[in-house]
C-alpha cells in the first residue's frame, strides 16, 4: 500500500494579498476549493491577533469549504489566547497547533520551550482535545523535548523546519538532517504523530521526507511564491509526487 505524507497548503499569503488591497481578492474560499480540487489534502491558516491575513472571520467560511472534500483536513494554528481558542472551538478544525508567537511576530521563529510550559499547556490541550480537535504542538529539533511533547497529551508535534531549510544545500545540512530525523524517531517512540513546516519548497522537501513517518507538512510561503513563478497546476502536482516518495 501507498504511504503518502499529507499535503496542507498555508493560505495566508494570500490573505494578506487580499488585505492589502481592501477587496475580497484574492478569494481565500475560491483559491482554497482550487487546491483541494487538486487532490492537496488539508488548508492550514495561522490567524494573528492582528488579523494581518487570515481573520477570524474568515475561519468558519473556509472550515466549510475543507467539508466539501472527504478527507480533507483544517488546520489552524497559533498561540493559545482566550480569543484564539474560542475562535478555534467555535469551529472545531481537525487539528489545531499550537505555536509559540508573540502578538506582534512577523512569523513563527521557534518552538515550545516545554520543560516552562508544559503543564499550562496541559490544560489547554485537554479542552481542545474534549471538543474533538486534535493538538499538535510547534516543537524545535531537540530529540529530549519529544517526552515531555507526549506528557502534554497531544497527539502529534510538528518540527519547525526553518533550521533544515536555512542549512540545506551547505555544509551544515547533514547533521542539521540528522537533529531532525532523531528528533522524528524520538516523538514517534513516544507515541506522537510526527507533522512538519516552515521554509519547506520544491528544492529542499524531497530530502526531509526521507525522513520516515511524517505524517503531514504545512507549506505556505514557498509554495505561493511557485505558484507564481510556476503556475499552481504545476507546483502542487510536484509538490504531490514530493509526499508520495516520488523525488525524480
Amino acid at each position: 500500500m501507498e504511504t503518502m505524507t499529507a499535503l496542507s497548503v498555508n493560505i495566508n499569503k494570500l490573505a494578506l494579498l487580499r488585505n492589502s488591497r481592501g477587496r475580497n481578492f484574492p478569494d481565500l474560499e475560491t483559491f482554497s476549493q482550487r487546491f483541494l480540487a487538486m487532490g492537496v489534502h488539508g488548508i492550514t491558516v495561522h490567524p494573528r491577533p492582528d488579523e494581518r491575513h487570515v481573520r477570524f472571520a474568515d475561519l468558519p467560511v473556509l472550515a466549510a469549504v475543507v467539508k466539501q472534500f472527504p478527507g480533507a483536513e483544517f488546520n489552524i494554528e497559533g498561540y493559545p489566547s482566550p480569543d484564539f481558542l474560542q475562535a478555534v472551538l467555535a469551529v472545531k478544525p481537525h487539528q489545531c497547533t499550537l505555536v509559540p508567537d508573540a502578538a506582534d511576530q512577523l512569523t513563527s521563529d521557534h518552538g515550545w520551550d516545554l520543560n516552562k510550559h508544559g503543564s499550562w499547556l496541559q490544560g489547554v490541550v485537554t479542552q481542545l482535545q474534549d471538543a474533538g480537535v486534535r493538538v499538535s504542538l510547534f516543537l524545535d529539533p531537540e530529540p529530549a523535548l519529544a517526552p515531555l511533547a507526549a506528557l502534554t497529551g497531544a497527539a502529534r508535534v510538528e518540527l519547525y523546519t526553518e533550521q533544515y531549510a536555512a542549512t540545506f544545500g551547505t555544509a551544515r545540512q547533514q547533521a542539521v538532517f540528522e537533529l531532525y530525523r532523531n528528533t522524528a524517531l524520538a516523538a514517534q517512540a513516544a507515541g506522537l504523530g510526527v507533522n512538519a513546516g516552515h521554509d519547506l519548497d520544491l528544492a529542499n522537501l524531497g530530502t526531509f521526507l526521507t525522513i520516515p513517518g511524517i505524517l503531514e507538512v504545512s507549506i505556505g510561503h514557498a509554495l505561493t511564491v511557485e505558484c507564481i513563478e510556476r503556475g499552481m497546476n504545476e507546483v502542487v502536482a510536484r509538490y504531490l509526487q514530493l509526499c508520495r516518495g516520488q523525488r525524480a
